[in-house]
């Protein structure tokens, strides 16, 4: 449920440092500013497979937010399974996550529960 989760498009985007929140991944997705090789997808829930790009439209490569979500994500870690390259505002997601990869502190139960009602 996880690695599902982890390839929803909106945390994929957040993930890449496109956006400095998931609810602002979420948006930037709806307002069709995200190609997902090379053909625009404005469904955030859509699931990102290995060896998919994803990209930042050239009309939204100027918007301060995602300038600023870019500047904000080199100081964070970069998870292993996406390749970003920030100068061109596009990268890819390699591999599908292992759990080892993600967070130690995830309540898993907790998830499950919220996707069981």
């Amino acid at each position: 449920m996880l690695q599902l989760l982890e390839q929803r498009l909106d945390n994929v985007v957040y993930r890449m440092g496109f956006a400095s929140t998931r609810a602002e991944a979420r948006q930037l997705v709806s307002h069709k500013a995200i190609l997902v090789n090379g053909r625009v997808v404005n469904i955030p829930s859509y699931v990102i497979t290995p060896e998919d790009t994803v990209v930042i439209r050239e009309k939204s490569k100027t918007q301060a937010r995602i300038i600023a979500a870019l500047e904000l994500a080199e100081q964070r870690e970069k998870p292993t399974w996406v390749e970003v390259d920030g100068k061109k505002l596009e990268g890819s997601f390699k591999r599908l996550p292992e759990r080892s990869d993600l967070s130690a502190d995830i309540n898993e139960q907790l998830i499950v529960e919220l996707y069981s009602k």
